[in-house]
């Protein structure tokens, strides 16, 4: 009998990988929503200092994101998770001990190079039935959301209690608590998936660099995290000038945020049943535009800051919700993990740039300059976005032959190719691996079944 939820396993796993990964990234964010006020303690503090202290985190990020992801695959998912969140801990401890900005920054540097993103989808996927692993995903996705929110609310809590210092050893004890939950909590499993839906091919990325589709994904998502970042470099300080006190500042991003998704999930819903993704997309990035160029409006007056947040948050919530969905669509079959690999190489570079950026233009022209920079980007994404066209929905499905002779491979490939509903197939005869991309409404599972048995 087909069981139709997650089993015993599954659950422990999903849970175990979704904490992991939650209190990696909720490490990481504590320090953005409170740095650019708290910093002012150090000597050395500047700006332009906080600003690559934000986003220091994502230039290691975006380097070994994809190496990391390629080593998991040869040495093992667990030794590269383990290793990734004791670097993670190693940084926050030396962040927390530093006494300059300067030494603030390595400690990011080194927070960022424990870069396991990769390697704990790669688990996931090892961890669970096919047709379980996109409920996995799922939960692992709102870990990593709920750390996004509970950063938000709780740095400012604790940063006037506890200092700069006290939030990166609490970093260091979140981390630590990873690894004890990956070495108790992860059950083992034995087997390993094709790896294709997860992690990059190193043949297949010059190839989807010259995917215009997924450059405009991959671009927007540098451009929404290089403009988080860059904000949140001034937004702190502006909320201070405004009169709300540093510690108050939880009390404005909770409701802002609980608000933003009681607009953002029933729009996200509504777009979804009509097939109109693209057009949220453009929806939200017209609030991202509204939300700061109201800061120019209402400069200095807290409602005016209070809406912008707010409307930021909507926009930049969707954006995060529904790029992933918008990136499974438009990736060629069997290339998943390497589009997947670009777009967060992307994201994590955008955050970098956002930090150097937005500190610099900071130090040198004030707040309103940071603002101008970030909707200037934001209009020059919303144009590139011009050329995204709308997909049917799709899914994937994968089948595993016996190693096929390339004449082998061609017969299959156009066979599939041929039958009803299948937008895309790639065989890989070496591996006995045959990735299908297929409409949902006009596939027809006994037919190409039937073909794919004839090769195995």
């Amino acid at each position: 009998m087909k069981q139709n939820g997650l089993n015993r396993t599954e659950k422990k796993a999903a849970a175990a990988l979704a904490s992991i990964f939650g209190l990696r990234m909720l490490g990481l964010f504590l320090i953005m929503p409170v740095l650019a006020i708290y910093g002012q303690s150090y000597p050395d503090y500047s700006p332009f200092l906080v600003g690559i202290a934000i986003g220091a985190y994502g230039l290691t990020q975006a380097f070994l994101q994809i190496p990391m992801g390629w080593l998991s695959d040869r040495i093992g998912r667990r030794p590269v998770i383990l290793a990734g969140l004791a670097i993670f801990a190693i940084g926050s401890v030396v962040a927390a001990l530093a006494d300059t900005m300067q030494g603030v920054i390595v400690g990011r540097v080194l927070q960022g190079a424990g870069a396991i993103a990769g390697a704990v989808l790669a688990l996931a996927a090892d961890s669970a039935r096919e047709e379980q692993r996109p409920k996995v995903m799922a939960v692992i996705g709102m870990g990593i959301g709920l750390s996004f929110v509970l950063a938000l609310i709780i740095a400012p809590l604790l940063g006037g209690v506890i200092g700069m210092s006290g939030l990166f050893w609490l970093t260091a004890a979140l981390a630590v608590g990873g690894i004890l939950l990956m070495w108790r909590g992860m059950p083992e499993t034995y087997q390993q998936v094709p790896s294709r839906d997860v992690l990059p091919v190193p043949k297949e990325l010059g190839r989807l660099f010259k995917n215009m589709q997924l450059q405009r994904l991959n671009f927007g998502v540098f451009v929404l995290h290089l403009v988080l970042t860059a904000w949140f470099v001034t937004l702190p300080l502006q909320l201070v000038d405004a009169g709300l006190a540093a510690e108050h500042h939880s009390w404005l991003y909770l409701p802002t945020l609980l608000l933003s998704f009681a607009v953002m999930i029933p729009m996200m819903i509504a777009l979804l049943r009509k097939q109109k993704q693209v057009l949220g997309m453009r929806i939200a990035m017209l609030m991202l535009v509204v939300s700061l160029s109201a800061i120019a409006v209402f400069e200095g007056h807290l409602w005016g800051l209070v809406f912008s947040v707010w409307v930021f948050f909507i926009g930049f919530n969707y954006l995060e919700a529904s790029f992933p969905a918008l990136l499974t669509q438009h990736a060629p079959a069997g290339s998943k993990g390497s589009a997947s690999g670009l777009y967060t190489t992307c994201q994590f570079f955008g955050a970098f740039v956002g930090g150097v950026a937005g500190g610099f233009l900071f130090q040198s022209a004030g707040a309103f300059a940071v603002v101008l920079f970030c909707v200037a980007l934001l209009v020059c994404w919303l144009l590139f976005s011009i050329g995204l066209l709308q997909v049917s929905a799709t899914t994937r499905l994968n089948f595993v032959t016996r190693t096929l002779s390339p004449s082998e491979a061609r017969e299959l490939t156009s066979a599939l190719t041929e039958a009803a509903g299948i937008e895309e197939a790639i065989v890989i005869p070496d591996e006995g691996a045959t990735y299908l991309k297929i409409k949902k409404d006009e596939y027809d599972a006994t037919a190409i079944n039937g073909i794919v048995a004839r090769f195995q």
